[in-house]
């Protein structure tokens, strides 16, 4: 009996480490099945997740207000002027009708010209006459300033804009077999000046009744002026 006591032991020893054989060979096998599962968990399944750039906010732009731009003011489709040169020696009057003009300069003693042209959307002109006259003039505000050539002297002059009865006049017909040919500016204070040539013979021009256009010759014969446009 005292000898059974070590052999049981044995056995029991034996079997305990069997036991712990089969134990460790058996966890040995979990942890390589855990260890793999954990690797494919700690890699991510797809790539981070990032904005596409439709998706990210638009940065606010601050946009500056521009103003329209001041349409140019055309000059007036009808209207008069009537002023001097600017060395008070003659007159000059224009009258503009839907973008053409005409002028008539005046000395009130000889010297006369007509002239025509257009008028720029700027309001600028360039007219011409008879003989190499010419005007340059430019619709400023309410006044046209400009020069103007007449027998190869050159004038500057102002004209305000006026209203009727302002403004330039002509009568031409024929008396007794003589031909007439009158050319009138009567300015915004009432004040005119004028040449009546007679068969090519320029002279002082009598006076004009603005309201009417009546002008009464020296030899008791009659014209009747009109308001002159283009």
């Amino acid at each position: 009996m005292k000898r059974s006591g070590p052999l049981f032991t044995l056995l029991a020893g034996l079997v305990l480490a069997l036991f712990m054989l089969s134990v460790n060979a058996t966890s040995g096998t979990g942890s390589s099945s855990y260890s793999d599962t954990s690797s494919d968990a700690s890699e991510p399944t797809a790539s981070p997740t990032t904005s596409a750039p439709g998706d990210r906010p638009s940065p606010t732009r601050t946009t500056t207000p521009t103003s329209s731009p001041t349409p140019a003011k055309r000059p007036p489709s009808d209207a008069r002027y009537a002023g001097r040169t600017d060395d008070d020696s003659a007159s000059i009057a224009i009258t503009l009708r839907d973008g053409e003009a005409v002028a008539y300069f005046c000395d009130g003693r000889a010297t006369e010209s007509w002239l025509k042209g257009d008028v720029e959307d700027d309001g600028s002109m360039r007219l011409t006459g008879k003989h190499g006259a010419k005007l340059d003039g430019r619709i400023v505000g309410d006044k046209v300033r400009g020069t103007v050539e007449i027998r190869k002297r050159t004038r500057a002059f102002t004209a305000p804009k006026t209203r009727k009865p302002a403004g330039v006049y002509r009568a031409t017909t024929e008396v007794r077999g003589e031909k007439l040919d009158g050319g009138w500016i009567v300015q915004a204070d009432g004040s005119q000046v004028g040449i009546l040539t007679r068969d090519g013979e320029p002279a002082k021009a009598p006076r004009l009744d603005p309201a009417t256009g009546a002008v009464a010759l020296a030899d008791g014969g009659r014209l009747t002026a009109r308001p002159v446009v283009p």
